[in-house]
C-alpha cells in the first residue's frame, strides 16, 4: 500500500519504533511499452532499475485486489542496463517513462516500508510484503497502517509512473 505522506518526521519516529532502518539509495526506474499491447491499459509494467544493489528487470502483471496493490512480479537480476535496454528496443518496446525516486527502507521481518522522494510529486510511504500468501499479507499490511497512524482509505493504488504521467498531462507535456 502507498500513502502520500503528510508529517515526514512523525511518520519516521512511527517506522523506526517498528522497523530496522536498512539503506537510503536512489532508484532510478526506466519503464517500457510492449510493441503489441498498452500496458497502461492492460496495467502491467515492464521496467528496468538501476540502483546501488545492481539492475534488476522487472515484470508486473496488473492488480489483483481491489484495496492494494498486490500483482503478480517477476525479478531478474543483470549485468547491464544499456545492453538491456537496447535488448528492449531492438524487441520493438518503446520507453514509456522514468522514475527517480530518493528511497529510504526499513525492515521488520517480512514487511518492507520504504519512504520515498520524487521530484515534483513530494513523500510517500510504501508498505510491502512479497508472499504468495495475498490474504495474510494483506492481514499483516492493514495491521502496520493502524500502527504507523493511515488511513486505508488514503492509500494510492497508482504508480508512480502514472503519477508522473498524470502530472505532465496537467501541465501539457504529454
Amino acid at each position: 500500500m502507498k500513502f502520500r505522506v503528510t508529517d515526514l518526521e512523525e511518520l519516521e519516529r512511527r517506522i523506526s519504533a517498528l522497523a530496522e532502518f536498512v539503506v537510503e539509495k536512489i532508484e532510478d526506474d526506466v519503464y517500457f511499452n510492449h510493441p503489441c499491447r498498452n500496458f497502461a491499459e492492460t496495467d502491467e509494467a515492464l521496467r528496468i532499475r538501476r540502483d546501488s544493489d545492481g539492475v534488476t528487470l522487472t515484470y508486473k502483471g496488473s492488480k489483483i485486489d481491489p484495496e492494494t496493490k498486490t500483482r503478480d512480479e517477476v525479478k531478474l537480476k543483470i549485468d547491464d542496463f544499456e545492453k538491456m535496454k537496447e535488448i528492449l528496443t531492438k524487441l520493438g518496446f518503446r520507453v514509456s517513462g522514468r522514475v527517480v525516486k530518493k528511497r529510504r527502507i526499513y525492515r521488520d521481518d517480512e514487511v518492507t516500508i520504504c519512504i520515498d522522494w520524487l521530484e515534483g510529486l513530494g513523500n510517500f510511504v510504501e508498505i510491502e510484503i512479497e508472499s504468495e500468501d495475498v490474504e495474510g499479507a494483506k492481514k499483516k499490511i492493514f495491521e502496520y497502517t493502524e500502527m504507523l497512524g493511515l488511513e486505508r482509505e488514503k492509500s494510492i493504488r497508482k504508480s508512480y509512473l502514472e503519477m508522473i504521467l498524470d502530472v505532465a498531462d496537467n501541465n501539457g507535456e504529454g
